[in-house]
């Protein structure tokens, strides 16, 4: 199985309100088609990624106003334009980042992203890891969602197909966890800001892109914000937008700069599967010993449960989990700390 993956990075303005999701969702369903027809003669491009806030970034400080003013259910009517285009082409969407407003919490804001296919919603994944203490979007974590869906995978003709967004991938946990469910493409839905972009000597952008892919054997399609400081301040957004390999090897990537780009590169899921299954050296997945890491087996962050989540709840919340850190664990008290919170949680 072999086809190409299109990195797209977008240079919207910041919207102030919802009205002006559409136009957006318009611009980015003419750059898919736009693509799709453009690299027809050579290849096909069956899979699409957009970036992290595509739709609309957090430009209101506090949950209220993000609920008043810019979240949105998911699904909604700009999903059924994806799932129309999709179906259309025969081609998968990772969308841009909406902020959602779910039904169940009327306190609560998510960084959400959707993978829109030819029969329907694929997945939907919610970000678990805010870029805390400025994002007030809730994880699933705070609301005491189940880990088992925290990480979804959908299982698609193209391969398996699993999401992360932005600051997720700067916890190799959160990448492996979607190599353990079975991804063999991970997107990377991301607003990565200057300097920690695609430029030495700060380039994180590409070290976590190239680290994670070659950690879990897998693709990584990375789509970054492209816009100008004065559409997204207070930063400046570097684009860089790329296509790694699952050794690690960088395929395609745009040009570090702000504005409009796409790149796209072959995703040879069965040269990948064939690896996976070869290998006896450098599978990090198997040679995993799982018993030697006791650090997870202790809370460190705490999620906020039913307190509103705000800058300065995170700034406490980030104290207490520095404290939590900086304790040492054997896996005597490890063990012995993780039991006495799920006692204290059953109690």
């Amino acid at each position: 199985m072999r086809y190409h993956a299109a990195a797209i990075q977008t240079a919207f303005d910041c919207p102030r309100d919802r009205s002006e999701i559409g136009a957006r969702v318009d611009r980015m369903c003419e750059m898919v088609e736009q693509t799709y027809a453009g690299y027809e003669p050579f290849f096909d491009v069956r899979l699409f990624a957009f970036p992290e806030f595509a739709h609309a970034a957090p430009v209101y400080a506090t949950v209220a106003e993000l609920r008043k003013h810019l979240a949105v259910p998911v699904p909604n009517e700009h999903i059924d334009k994806y799932l129309k285009l999709c179906q259309k082409l025969g081609v998968f969407i990772q969308t841009g980042t909406f902020l959602e407003a779910p039904a169940d919490r009327d306190d609560v804001v998510y960084n959400t992203t959707v993978l829109c296919g030819p029969g329907g919603v694929r997945s939907i994944y919610r970000k678990v890891n805010p870029w805390i203490p400025w994002e007030v979007h809730a994880s699933p974590h705070d609301v005491g969602a189940d880990p088992a869906t925290m990480f979804p995978v959908a299982q698609t003709e193209i391969g398996n197909i699993g999401c992360a967004i932005c600051y997720d991938w700067l916890f190799p946990e959160a990448i492996r966890q979607l190599a353990f469910n079975g991804a063999e493409v991970a997107v990377r839905v991301s607003a990565y800001m200057d300097p920690w972009g695609a430029t030495p000597p700060m380039d994180w952008w590409t070290l976590f892109n190239r680290a994670r892919a070659a950690e879990n054997t897998m693709f990584v399609v990375a789509a970054n914000q492209g816009a100008q400081m004065t559409g997204y301040p207070p930063f400046s957004w570097p684009g860089g937008s790329m296509i790694v390999d699952f050794d690690g090897r960088i395929l395609a990537q745009a040009d570090p700069g702000p504005g409009e780009k796409v790149v796209v590169a072959p995703i040879d899921i069965g040269a990948q599967r064939a690896e996976r299954e070869r290998r006896r050296g450098h599978d990090m997945r198997a040679h995993l010993r799982t018993e030697a890491y006791t650090y997870l087996n202790a809370p460190i962050f705490p999620p906020a449960g039913k307190t509103l989540i705000d800058i300065d709840g995170n700034n406490r919340r980030i104290q207490e989990g520095r404290r939590a850190a900086k304790k040492p664990q054997t896996p005597n008290q490890a063990g012995n700390q993780a039991g006495n919170q799920a006692g204290g949680k059953g109690g």
